[in-house]
């Protein structure tokens, strides 16, 4: 987790492990498209399996995908805690979404491993960036942008959602989330073209 702040603002960059296991299962599902923003496939590649026989007396896909867009707009409120839980093996917290019940029980286990490797390497680009001062990069933008508007900075806070994306880019939530790719920061122009106009509106 990387955090710079200054009187008034705050920002945070950080990853999330819920999240990176639900792009698992909406790669898995073959759900592209899904969830708003739209976001890119998750890298490294998920394969993709077939749900049918699984979800055909629950809904089917359509099913699945209305009730992964539900979790997934709940994960983003939360962020960064947990919501709805991932208990195993019965995912009791998905009862009223029995498509996605089904794909986590079957799916968790490669899940969870596949999101705890992206942790790890996650902690090692944050590490590189560190030693590199990459990471000033966030508190450079807001300087910047104080010295051009000559005040104080406005309340804000900031929070980046970094998550192992195949698309070098940023999506804008709201005010105040960006979700981008955790490679991003290491492109330091395209990551300004994207963070830049965001940070202008909030200081």
């Amino acid at each position: 987790m990387y955090q710079t702040s200054g009187t008034r603002w705050q920002i945070t960059a950080d990853t999330s492990g819920p999240m990176m296991i639900a792009l698992f299962v909406r790669d898995t599902a073959g759900l592209d498209g899904a969830g708003h923003p739209a976001l890119s496939h998750a890298a490294p590649k998920v394969r993709r399996a077939d749900h049918s026989h699984l979800t055909a007396d629950v809904g089917g896909l359509s099913a699945l995908k209305t009730e992964w867009e539900a979790w997934w707009e709940q994960l983003l409120k939360a962020h960064p805690q947990t919501s709805p839980e991932l208990s195993p093996p019965h995912f009791e917290a998905f009862g009223n979404s029995p498509a996605l019940q089904r794909v986590l029980q079957a799916h968790f286990g490669s899940a969870l491993t596949w999101a705890r490797e992206r942790r790890s390497e996650y902690a090692e680009i944050e590490a590189e960036r560190a030693a590199s001062g990459a990471d000033q990069l966030l508190e450079d933008m807001v300087d910047d942008r104080l010295m051009e508007v000559g005040r104080d900075s406005r309340d804000f806070k900031l929070t980046i959602i970094e998550l192992p994306l195949n698309e070098q880019r940023a999506w804008y939530l709201e005010p105040d989330k960006i979700i981008m790719s955790n490679r991003l920061m290491a492109e330091p122009e395209l990551f300004r073209s994207y963070v830049q106009p965001v940070v202008e509106i909030l200081v």
